[in-house]
């Protein structure tokens, strides 16, 4: 099963992939054009190119896990649209956010912890 922890590395795939593709072509899209471990762990999302339907790879070292949605109806709004790089990264509440077609750059949640350094 997956699941989405607040310390998983999210990456989405700024271009559209052909989602003719199954796992292996998938992770050939990781390594190529997003620059990325597919065995690394971390959970990456591709979007075909009419916006409506999204494809998230994982891996949980004993396999692939691959997960499609298409919505019945309408667009995902939101895509990111960096020219610059191939993707771009994701917080685990607005992935959540994304996957119901809501645009996650408008999420506000508290900001992520982080340990303070101890004072003497």
């Amino acid at each position: 099963m997956i699941q989405l922890t607040p310390h998983m590395r999210i990456l989405v795939a700024v271009e559209a992939v052909d989602f003719r593709a199954g796992i292996d072509g998938l992770a050939k899209v990781c390594r190529e054009r997003l620059q990325a471990d597919p065995f690394c762990g971390w959970l990456f999302v591709f979007r075909n190119r009419r916006r409506t339907a999204i494809k998230c790879l994982v891996y949980d070292s004993q396999g692939f896990w691959l997960c499609q949605k298409r919505l019945s109806a309408g667009r995902f709004r939101f895509w990111p649209a960096d020219a610059t790089a191939a993707g771009q990264a994701l917080q685990a509440h607005q992935l959540q956010l994304l996957l119901m077609g809501g645009d996650p750059a408008q999420a506000k949640a508290a900001p992520a912890w982080r340990r303070l350094g101890v004072t003497a």
